[in-house]
């Protein structure tokens, strides 16, 4: 309606152009649901005291700051940091809460130690625990000097001391000192002395000596050395896939995510952890139910893909097997096999060589590719033959003939191929009875064009529905279109062979236009991957063999 004008002049009137552009939504935002070591909330939300809700992490320093760093038993932090590594910007991190079976007297959740004794390292010393949940301490034993011989007596210095003197205990925290302890004396004095002596005065730890028969307090004076204390491994008994599943209204597990709209991928790296039985075998009816629920929730969000894992120790034989009892035919969900190996940042100094390695899932590194590969390519370009980053090793190595039978099935695997790295080398979703939705690029730009529509065109509700408004909605979604032809996510030698949009009387009469709606037609011819590259070579005799 026209302003109402009363002076001569000139008066100046913005109008809206009828053309809002659409934006493309976010595509490499992930959510890993599992265990951490603890939860420390940065902006304090009081509503939330267990980290329970979905929060957003940018980097693996945000996620130390809030959910700690490795923990024996959690898949979780492994996959976080897999995600970074291989160019994850964005992550949602789904905690389950654990019950906490505490250590050697220690305070449950937090950081414990027990130091060996000098001269006996099986026998126990000093059990210390952190005052704070999380804390990222480490201690120094200092021993007295070494004390000269007594009168008459040859030979050098006695630097034993017998449990004589006075040791120091040196705390450390994020690798600086915060406090020194010294006037520990082990001989002559009582255990309960001795924790006094610390407990007294320290603002960082707790020391307990536990009675232990037949050693006197002067036999368990602590090696000398620096240590690190650690957090006590995650108790999953209680744990069950419900859990996991989380409930909407409480915003817990990945029902959760409801209030994380932007999220396109979601990964279970503790569903090994609550499978696992504690003879180290795998519920496997468990593990299958869990990975059936998580692709029924990505597929009626209509917005998210499953990423999901082999259990461990599968050949290639029963990785088939896997697959077939999975028995899920669906365009929202991807299987990967092996597993990888990366370093185990909780060995301890002069550990086996078995405990210098750790065998994880994969989802975490798979969707820090996806995130890459977006990044650098666009979602329509397949996330394969793509190096992984931050392995050691796979845990079983994939030849090409099991390849040719894990592939079709939609199994895809990552495999070793020597100076060229270790590389994604499958894109396939788990959809067997449709080949459209075969390639997991063609599903994922669907949902990122669907997304994008859906919220770009948010301004025409309750617009009048008439030709005009079909034309601004067709020239919008057009515009946005072209967009992605150009940069080649559609296949086509012109835009009109690559996409349409139809929204005019034909699918918009008035029958239609009487109930309140607005009906626009779009269709896509997506790129698909060339997954199997065919060069077909035969003799030729040439243009100088022409025949006499």
């Amino acid at each position: 309606m026209a302003a109402s004008y009363g002076a001569p002049g000139v008066y100046i009137e913005e109008q809206p152009s009828g053309s809002i552009p659409i934006e493309g939504v976010g595509t490499a935002v992930a959510a890993f649901v599992g265990f951490t070591e603890r939860y420390e909330a940065e902006n304090g939300d009081p509503t939330d005291p267990a980290g329970v809700k979905p929060q957003l992490v940018t980097s693996w320093p945000q996620f130390e700051r809030i959910y700690g760093g490795f923990v024996q038993g959690a898949m979780l932090p492994h996959a976080v940091r897999g995600y970074f590594e291989n160019g994850g910007g964005k992550a949602y991190i789904c905690r389950i809460p654990t019950t906490d079976n505490g250590d050697g007297g220690a305070a449950p959740g937090k950081p414990t130690l027990t130091l060996p004794t000098s001269n006996n390292p099986g026998t126990p010393s000093l059990q210390l625990s952190a005052v704070r949940t999380g804390a990222n301490l480490e201690v120094e034993v200092v021993p007295p000097a070494a004390q000269p011989p007594a009168e008459g007596e040859g030979g050098e210095g006695n630097s034993g001391n017998n449990g004589a003197g006075e040791y120091t205990l040196r705390v450390y925290e994020d690798g600086a000192l915060r406090e020194e302890l010294g006037g520990i004396q082990f001989s002559g004095r009582s255990t309960r002395a001795v924790e006094r002596t610390v407990n007294d005065r320290s603002k960082f730890v707790r020391i307990e000596m536990q009675p232990l028969q037949g050693a006197s307090l002067a036999e368990r004076t602590p090696a000398p050395g620096r240590y690190t204390l650690q957090s006590p491994p995650v108790s999953t008994k209680s744990v069950t896939p419900a859990d996991l599943v989380g409930n909407e209204s409480d915003r817990t597990g990945y029902q959760g995510l409801a209030i994380a709209d932007s999220v396109t991928m979601v990964a279970i790296p503790d569903l090994i952890s609550v499978a696992s039985r504690d003879d180290g075998s795998v519920d496997e009816e468990m593990f299958l139910g869990a990975q059936k629920q998580l692709i029924d929730f990505c597929e009626s969000s209509h917005n998210k893909m499953a990423i999901l894992d082999t259990p461990p120790g599968l050949n290639a034989t029963r990785a088939l097997e896997w697959r077939a009892r999975l028995a899920r035919d669906s365009a929202f969900g991807a299987l990967y096999y092996p597993n990888v190996v990366v370093n185990n940042p909780l060995a301890r100094p002069g550990a086996t060589n078995g405990e210098l390695y750790l065998t994880v899932p994969t989802s975490g590194h798979v969707a820090g590719v996806w995130a890459r590969t977006d990044a650098a390519r666009g979602v329509w370009k397949a996330p394969a033959n793509e190096a992984l980053r931050g392995i050691v090793r796979l845990e079983t190595d994939v030849t090409s003939g099991e390849q040719d039978l894990l592939n079709p099935e939609g199994v895809n695997c990552i495999r070793s191929f020597g100076s060229y790295g270790t590389k994604i080398w499958g894109a396939r979703t788990l959809a067997k009875t449709d080949p459209s939705w075969r390639y997991i690029n063609v599903r994922r730009l669907f949902n990122y064009v669907e997304e994008s529509i859906q919220r770009g065109t948010q301004w025409a509700v309750f617009e009048p529905n008439d030709f005009d408004l079909w034309q601004r909605v067709k020239r919008n979604i057009t515009s946005f279109l072209r967009g992605l032809w150009t940069q080649g996510a559609l296949v086509g030698a012109t835009a009109e062979q690559a996409f349409y949009v139809m929204c005019d009387e034909s699918n918009n009469p008035a029958s239609s236009v009487d109930e309140g709606k607005l009906i626009v037609e779009v269709g896509l011819a997506p790129v698909k991957p060339a997954e199997f590259v065919i060069f077909r070579i035969s003799q030729w005799q040439g243009g100088g063999a022409a025949s006499e």
